[in-house]
């Protein structure tokens, strides 16, 4: 474990970093899908965990009856909190899997992970375009995790798929074009697409707001913060997205504190 908070929590579970490995292996379905949620959840990064979980990505006994895998999608989250890139090769393969929410996971820590390895396979997955960004009869959801590849390419640098990108930009569903923008800002700091994303903050629906509070924080968009502060959404949300933009402010002026990064700190300072 990483600090003796951390311990603590962990020792009020019940079960110790040892008992999670081992349970990994146990004929208890159950306890094999607590185990990598567990580990991922208390960032345990003991090779061994980190081995194990990546051999929970090729389980073939936890199967739901649609066919999903429950124990491959905690381990690829988990595996996205433990920065060790030894599991980016099961990862790239887990894109691959027949389970949507397995391919979503992977997408989501490969981003984490930042291992550019897996741009080629992420950008595959947009094969076809917003033409074949399309719902799934009798599931909810896409094809393919559309937002959560559209996010890992721009976190991941690939400006070589920005043409694949960008005319997600128009797709039909405001979430992968939140996405979209997302990434693209990322990839080419034009204000045009952080302008479109600041736009969404005025959406009647909250759970959008959300998305693109998160979205902002991530892309450490400045020109938000007032927005942000004022944005019809849960204190929360609004810290963690400001949260978002000044550490983006550190990051660029680490040796001291900019008036930027002096106004977000009392913008959250006002919200707490």
């Amino acid at each position: 474990m990483e600090s003796s908070a951390e311990e603590l929590e962990v020792g009020a579970t019940g079960l110790t970093v040892e008992q999670a490995i081992a349970n990994l292996r146990s004929p208890d379905l159950s306890l094999r899908y607590y185990a990598a949620w567990w580990l991922g959840k208390f960032r345990v990064r003991e090779p061994a965990a980190v081995d194990a979980l990546i051999a929970a990505l090729e389980d073939e006994a936890d199967r739901t009856e649609l066919g999903g895998y429950p124990l491959r999608r905690n381990a690829a989250r988990a595996l996205g909190k433990l920065s060790d890139r030894r599991a980016v090769p099961g990862l790239i393969c887990c894109l691959d899997c027949d389970d949507f929410y397995v391919r979503e996971a992977a997408a989501q820590s490969l981003a984490m992970l930042g291992d550019p390895s897996a741009i080629p396979v992420l950008m595959k997955l947009l094969d076809g375009g917003v033409d074949a960004a399309v719902d799934v009869p009798g599931r909810p959801h896409l094809t393919q995790p559309y937002d959560s590849v559209l996010e890992a390419l721009g976190a991941l640098q690939a400006k070589s798929a920005i043409p694949l990108i960008q005319p997600f930009t128009e797709h039909p569903s405001p979430k992968i074009q939140y996405a979209a923008l997302r990434a693209m800002y990322q990839l080419t700091q034009e204000d045009s697409y952080g302008q479109r994303l600041l736009a969404g903050l005025n959406s009647d629906d909250l759970k959008l707001r959300r998305v693109v509070l998160s979205d902002l924080g991530a892309i450490g968009y400045v020109g938000a913060a007032a927005a942000i502060a004022s944005c019809r959404a849960e204190n929360s949300f609004k810290l963690l997205s400001l949260k978002g933009l000044l550490e983006s402010q550190l990051q660029t002026q680490p040796t001291q504190l900019s008036d930027s990064a002096i106004h977000l700190m009392s913008l959250m300072d006002s919200l707490l």
